[in-house]
């Protein structure tokens, strides 16, 4: 794993954990969202591996279904979870307050889940964190 690849699946895990807490306190929608980041930030680092990078969220998943998907290397659940994903996140980002029920955060954070464990199997272990420095005067 590249260095960039640890930061982004760092990024990840730091997503994920967001949106846990944002579901624990009832914040549906903006969970479902974080999950979602999470499983892009995972499709990211697979790309980067193979040295792709891309500016739109389309792109990203149309190469990470072409290069991993159809290649055999992840199972085509993960490409559905990812579009799918997105597709919650844009009803959590631009739909009515409240269209996210608790269901479908947990199904997404269920998702982001099997999105890391599917990254620490291929690209290895999430590098640990940094220790958190306060910048207060």
């Amino acid at each position: 794993m590249t260095q960039a690849q640890g930061l982004l699946l760092a990024k990840a895990d730091d997503s994920l954990d967001a949106a846990r807490l944002l579901h624990g306190e009832g914040h549906y929608g903006f969970a479902a969202s974080r999950a979602y980041y999470t499983m892009f930030y995972v499709a990211e680092a697979f790309l980067l591996g193979k040295g792709m990078t891309f500016s739109k969220h389309s792109a990203v998943h149309a190469a990470f279904g072409e290069h991993f998907v159809k290649t055999g290397i992840v199972p085509l659940e993960f490409h559905r979870h990812l579009i799918h994903g997105m597709e919650v996140r844009h009803t959590a980002d631009y739909g009515e307050a409240r269209d996210v029920t608790l269901n479908d955060s947990a199904e997404q954070i269920a998702h982001a889940q099997k999105f890391l464990e599917l990254a620490i199997a291929h690209l290895g272990a999430t590098p640990p964190a940094p220790p958190i420095h306060n910048d207060e005067p």
